[in-house]
């Protein structure tokens, strides 16, 4: 039988397996299967070549039940509508879960932003804004920056935003730049976030984190923060991480600080000296205590689940498991830290950047580090103490938790 790799139909499964141990209304559980709406676009932009080229845009906003819709825009050649829905499901399990007052949303464009100017990136950024500003803002979503975007971006679409409604506000975008209303501590929050999340799960599993050793797929801006913070913070020596070009490995352990260096020379991780070359397939098969895939879905599949060694799974992607691979985890006794939760932290920030905007007084990242602690170390505790007592998996647990915070909203509101 061949695995269903659509990442919207498995986080439709992932829902419908928890709606059947919450013995979820059906109403209920039919309303929160799909999006509450969502928008797709053209956007035109002229190139720098003269010519005028059109961009497929989407914005998903899954539930606002529990407040204004959250969510990263992506730009990628591989975009698709069931992609964006997909994670806007889990951007909704996400904030529930992490006990935030808001929803899920999330956005995206088909396109090649490594082969766009600045020039054309901002035109198209700003055409973004353009065709969702009357839908967006600081009560009722606010994207924020994913894959292929940045604070930059995300400066160029609040502009494009405050000049559309005629005022100013900066809690309509987070993920901006510092001056312009954004909160110390964003970028390594996610990273950060999983790092008090596998801190919490070495202590069940009674794994002693100093010296442990991990592998990190993905060294982007979460599994580049990942790599540094994991030795900084918890003590554990990382020996391989990769990119999209492929991987390297050192038993010895790899230096962050060095590998930025290269990758700053080379645009790549690979051929670093004093490491050997290690494909992302075998990465993800090492015989580690902690595996981190920190890249894009669907990487642990029925194909590879038996091989996975890792005594932890952290998965700071979006979706990095499928229900299959799932079924061998649990069978195998591999913990795992859901991406929901695992990945909060980003979230858990923009929701304190929006707070910092609304009432414009900033904290300092000492503050905003130490909230994102209690946080996420209280939604840690409340998804394990939940898979305890229902005896059942650690995902299956975290969507316990979630949908039926996001239906007891759905419920007071009556909307079913």
């Amino acid at each position: 039988m061949t695995e269903n790799l659509n990442p919207f139909a498995i986080a439709q499964a992932q829902l419908d397996e928890a709606a059947k141990v919450l013995g979820l209304d059906p109403d209920m559980h039919a309303f929160l299967r799909r999006p509450q709406r969502e928008f797709h676009f053209n956007i035109p932009v002229k190139m720098d070549d003269g010519s005028t080229k059109t961009f497929q845009g989407f914005r998903v906003q899954y539930s606002d039940a529990r407040g204004p819709a959250k969510g990263g825009i992506r730009f990628h050649p591989d975009e698709t509508i069931d992609t964006v829905r997909a994670l806007a499901a889990w951007m909704t399990w996400k904030t529930a879960v992490a006990d935030i007052p808001l929803g899920g949303g999330k956005g995206g464009v088909i396109c090649n932003p490594r082969e766009m100017s600045p020039g054309e990136l901002e035109r198209l950024s700003r055409g973004y804004m353009r065709n969702i500003a009357r839908y967006v803002g600081l009560f009722q979503d606010s994207p924020a920056p994913d894959v292929n975007t940045h604070p930059q971006i995300m400066a160029w679409m609040l502009d494009e935003y405050e000049t559309i409604m005629g005022h100013r506000e900066p809690g309509a975008i987070t993920g901006k730049p510092l001056p312009l209303g954004g909160s110390a501590g964003r970028g390594p929050a996610t990273a950060l976030g999983g790092m008090f999340t596998i801190r919490e799960a070495a202590k069940v599993v009674g794994l002693e984190l100093k010296g442990a050793t991990a592998a990190i797929q993905g060294f982007g801006n979460v599994g580049s923060f990942a790599t540094k913070l994991a030795q900084e913070v918890l003590g554990i020596k990382v020996v391989a991480v990769s990119d999209e070009f492929g991987g390297i490995y050192s038993a010895n352990g790899l230096d962050y600080y060095a590998i930025n260096e290269h990758l700053a020379n080379t645009g790549k991780v690979i051929d670093m000296p004093g490491t050997q070359p290690i494909s992302n397939k075998d990465l993800l098969e090492l015989e580690v205590d902690i595996l981190i895939p920190a890249a894009i879905e669907n990487q642990l599949t029925a194909q590879n689940a038996d091989n996975i060694k890792a005594k932890i799974i952290a998965e700071l992607a979006n979706g990095p498991t499928t229900p299959e691979a799932d079924d061998v985890f649990e069978a195998k006794g591999i913990y795992v830290i859901p991406d929901f939760l695992c990945n909060a932290g980003g979230v858990t920030v923009s929701y304190f950047e929006m707070v910092q905007n609304a009432y414009q007084y900033y904290w300092t990242e000492q503050m905003v580090n130490e909230r994102l602690d209690h946080k996420m170390t209280t939604a840690f505790h409340a998804v394990h103490t939940m898979a305890q007592e229902k005896k059942v998996y650690t995902r299956v647990a975290a969507y316990l938790v979630s949908v039926s915070r996001v239906a007891e909203a759905v419920r007071l509101r009556g909307w079913v």
